[in-house]
């Protein structure tokens, strides 16, 4: 499948000033999406976006918010977990 964006001139020299190529930011998004929506697992984003390991693939995941195979309720309780720890083992 290809996918065109049209975007005016000014606004795609913006864009490319402050984020880099917009066709690439555009393709991590929707494979961010996918993953987040259950679509696609960290292989078919590695694959789609052309990286060499599935830890590229998390790298770029984690950019997007999305955390493989944790969800936010599961940071936020570790988060707290770790700090009732360590403020009982605080010297």
């Amino acid at each position: 499948m290809t996918v065109t964006l049209d975007i005016p001139e000014d606004l795609s020299a913006e864009l490319s000033a402050k984020m880099g190529n917009p066709g690439r930011v555009a393709i991590e998004a929707l494979a961010a999406q996918a993953y987040a929506a259950a679509c696609f697992s960290v292989e078919q984003v590695r694959r789609l976006l052309g990286l060499e390991s599935k830890w590229e693939a998390i790298e770029v995941l984690s950019r997007h918010s999305v955390w493989p195979g944790v969800s936010a309720d599961e940071i936020v309780a570790d988060a707290r977990t770790s700090e009732a720890f360590l403020s009982q083992h605080a010297k």
